[in-house]
């Protein structure tokens, strides 16, 4: 055969190919979710009903307007990273302050071109660090939203994140069912705070078993900070979240940790001590794993975003850490101590 006629044989080849890729592209359109625990996004405006003096002009960290917007251009930074090509459908944040602080992110950052709107209600947590949903106004529609309060028993003091429940529909009115949470901390050790997160995942189930009861196989998306791991008793026996099981076993109402995979092969969106681990988790519902929904992901879909520039050198455990934005309390202008973890979900049309 003639070079000519191999080349152009060659160029037929990839054009048949590339058409096909973006044939399939087109059926299956990606719904990307991010989930990012942001660590102390704080703004610069006095808040009287908590405590967030230390992230005031004048207070001991020292912070101001400059280390806000620093803050702000480095969370805009990691999430259009992640968003790549496709810009992410859903974000759930953690330790975001107010609305002023979101509003700012979402309008005056690098983040404005997405043209996010938000979820965010102020929740009773001493330092006023709240939960948030940001949203693509053109990929997901917010139909109810709640802020669903988690109340210690036995008159204890202390008060934790609330946990914020959105529902909403798909470009293809697919409803999908987000609960987003940030569980008590394990400040004061992780045996004397357990019963707190232990109380924090049982409301959290009740919420489950009230969408289980009330829709016929809902798609259920649960993510946020768990200040637990996949395998610690509030995520397995309490909220009752378990590791992927083969296909053949799913069950549309249950619930599968598509994190626990990570968490065992020593992989994690935050270190303590030297060691990995997965306080950061996206837990779904079995109906959104059935690849015969119009609507629905694979356990090769979560993924942990573990970028160089999210990273520094560990000195002391060796390997690395997440890039803080303080240190103790030395300011270095990193981004947060936990890592992003996002999940790709798929929808056809013609489904």
């Amino acid at each position: 055969m003639p070079r000519l006629a191999r080349h152009t044989t060659a160029l037929l080849f990839l054009l048949v190919c590339t058409c096909l890729v973006c044939a399939q592209q087109e059926q299956r359109r990606c719904f990307r979710v991010i989930c990012y625990n942001v660590e102390n996004y704080f703004d610069c405006v006095d808040d009287s009903l908590t405590d967030d003096s230390e992230f005031l002009r004048g207070g001991i960290r020292g912070w101001n307007y400059t280390k806000y917007r620093q803050k702000q251009a480095n969370i805009a930074k990691a999430i259009a990273a992640i968003a790549a090509w496709d810009t992410p459908a859903l974000i759930g944040l953690c330790e975001v302050e107010s609305q002023k602080a979101l509003t700012d992110l979402t309008r005056y950052s690098p983040l404005q071109s997405f043209g996010y709107k938000f979820i965010h209600y102020e929740s009773p947590d001493a330092r006023g660090i709240d939960v948030a949903l940001l949203y693509h106004p053109y990929r997901f529609f917010p139909i109810a939203s709640k802020a669903v309060p988690v109340v210690f028993p036995e008159r204890e003091e202390r008060t934790t994140r609330d946990i914020l429940y959105v529902q909403g529909t798909t470009m293809y009115d697919d409803t999908l069912h987000v609960l987003l949470n940030h569980f008590p901390s394990r400040f004061g050790g992780e045996a004397a705070s357990e019963h707190r997160r232990l109380h924090a995942a049982s409301v959290l189930r009740q919420l489950v078993d009230s969408l289980f009861h009330s829709h016929s196989h809902p798609n259920i998306l649960i993510m946020g900070d768990f200040n637990d791991y996949p395998t610690d008793k509030s995520i397995c026996h309490v909220l009752q979240a378990a590791p992927l099981p083969d296909d053949s076993l799913l069950e549309a109402d249950r619930l599968y940790n598509l994190v626990y995979r990570l968490h065992t092969q020593g992989k994690g969106s935050h270190r303590h001590q030297g060691e990995w681990g997965m306080l950061d988790q996206i837990i779904v519902s079995g109906n959104l794993l059935n690849r015969q929904n119009r609507f629905f992901t694979r356990p090769q879909d979560i993924h942990l975003f573990d970028a160089d520039f999210l990273l520094e050198p560990d000195e002391r455990y060796l390997g690395q850490r997440p890039f803080r934005t303080y240190y103790g309390m030395r300011y270095q202008g990193g981004f947060s101590d936990h890592l992003p973890v996002y999940i790709d979900f798929w929808y056809s049309p013609d489904n």
